[in-house]
């Protein structure tokens, strides 16, 4: 297994940014790719130590074989490498770019020393694959003569069409957008992954059968009842998008805005595109010269300040009612788990300033216009501690707090009662499908990704699109020869 003796040799190296001054002055990636050396020597640091688990229940969700494609790296076979990593990941250059990497937390090395730099070998294995050549389309020897709609063309869409075009299906991607990605596209910021990534990988499905019919907005401008009565089976994998209410008083004010209609015309500027589209209609949002509020702590509203830095912000304010977190984990306690300790993100090293354990009262605003934000401290109940009150200056706010299920106004809307809906604790809504088969209650409807399982990560909404393109293709053909 690679160089035996490489974690106790070799200190951990992950891929270096620009200086904060220089990437808030552009919306590209700001990563400095490492050389080819530099990845075979963080891949040599993994260990042989017998029980991986980066890809077991709590490391990656599609199972990566990590041990396997770094020791690969390592010995100098990118190409076998990258054939490796593609068994179980259609898109490694979406997750080796935005996954927060849940297998480096529960990588064996973690306990004694810090992680193999997993996530840095992935995203190098992904981007080498175009440079190698490796990322064409392989189009199914035979087909099956069977079809199948896909309603929505985010990370679970897209994998599930890549798997069920190449299992010989004839596969229909309907997108309500004018370009497919669904929100790697709209919601996640250029800076974290540019677009013309996506671009390459739906050129190569084309090349496979995959047709993307874009500017089509299922239940609204089309009925989901006539793709039933047309394709063998649908695939609802449209995400989970409905801003979760947060019950401010103030909201209205000119000025406080939802996290997602700002991200998303951001990337519509970027990518050239009318900033008006079919979900996101709003009057532009810009935070040039403006005091901003971030009401959230998670990566959207991360997301939130790193746009309004670009924008030309002249402070940004990230407001979290968490408790702030330890500097460092108890490993011994925590491990394999996700730990929970203090983590900065690209955008908030550019210059945030971050207020923990705050609960935001009320936005205050004069003629129609946001002012100030009014906030308090809270307890450990997340309970408003009497006399803690202060105010911080805001012409604009997000309110980035999450998501609570998928948009109403399509085929939630058109089926209504007739689709079961889970509703959890929190007031969060999903389709009801479970992880086995992903088939809802309705007849020939599937449901993976965001829209089953509730907000989530790019890489579990792969794994989700994969698992369903094998239930799909087992149900429509009696057996799958697709992995699971």
């Amino acid at each position: 297994m690679g160089k035996v003796t490489g974690f106790l040799e070799i200190d951990r190296q992950v891929a270096k940014y620009q200086p904060a001054s220089d990437r808030i002055r552009h919306f590209r990636e700001f990563t400095i790719p490492m050389t080819d050396g530099e990845v075979q020597k963080q891949a040599a640091r993994c260990m042989d130590c017998g029980i991986p688990f980066c890809h077991g229940p709590t490391g990656c969700p599609v199972h990566n074989q990590i041990p396997d494609w770094n020791d690969l790296v390592y010995n100098n076979n990118w190409d076998q490498a990258i054939r490796n990593l593609h068994l179980t990941n259609n898109f490694p250059e979406f997750t080796g770019r935005v996954c927060p990497a849940p297998c480096e937390e529960a990588c064996t090395l973690n306990l004694e020393d810090t992680p193999v730099a997993i996530k840095t070998v992935e995203q190098a294995l992904g981007d080498k694959a175009y440079e190698l050549g490796h990322i064409v389309p392989q189009p199914a020897a035979n087909k099956t003569g069977k079809s199948v709609a896909i309603i929505g063309s985010g990370p679970a869409g897209l994998a599930a069409a890549q798997q069920l075009a190449r299992a010989g299906h004839m596969v229909d991607v309907y997108e309500r957008e004018s370009r497919p990605g669904g929100l790697l596209r709209y919601g996640i910021p250029d800076f974290k992954m540019e677009k013309h990534l996506i671009d390459r990988r739906v050129a190569q499905m084309e090349g496979e059968g995959v047709r993307f019919l874009c500017g089509v907005n299922i239940g609204v401008d089309k009925p989901l009842r006539g793709l039933l009565d047309t394709y063998d089976a649908v695939l609802y994998s449209g995400g989970s998008e409905t801003p979760r209410p947060a019950g401010i008083p103030g909201a209205d004010f000119e000025g406080v805005h939802d996290a997602m209609p700002y991200l998303v015309q951001q990337n519509r500027r970027v990518g050239r595109e009318n900033i008006e589209s079919v979900a996101w209609t709003s009057a532009p949002i810009l935070a040039g010269g403006k005091h901003v509020v971030v009401v959230g702590g998670g990566d959207t509203a991360s997301d939130c300040v790193g746009t309004a830095f670009r924008q030309g912000a002249v402070n940004v304010t990230q407001l979290d009612i968490r408790p702030q977190p330890p500097e460092k984990e108890d490993k011994l306690s925590v491990w394999p788990y996700w730990a929970t300790k203090m983590r900065t993100s690209s955008s908030q090293a550019e210059g945030a300033s971050r207020e923990f354990q705050v609960a935001t009262l009320e936005f205050i605003g004069e003629d129609g216009r946001l002012t100030h934000v009014k906030c308090c401290q809270v307890d450990e109940k997340r309970k408003p501690i009497a006399g803690t009150e202060f105010f911080i200056k805001a012409d604009l706010a997000f309110i980035a707090i999450g998501f609570a299920g998928p948009a109403e106004d399509s085929v939630v809307k058109e089926l209504g009662e007739k689709l079961d809906i889970v509703t959890d604790r929190r007031g969060s809504k999903s389709v009801k499908a479970n992880e086995r088969d992903y088939r809802t209650n309705v007849d020939k409807l599937y449901a993976a990704g965001d829209v089953r399982r509730g907000q989530s990560l790019v890489v579990w909404a792969i794994r989700e699109g994969r698992q369903a393109a094998h239930a799909i293709d087992a149900d429509l053909m009696g057996s799958s020869v697709l992995p699971r």
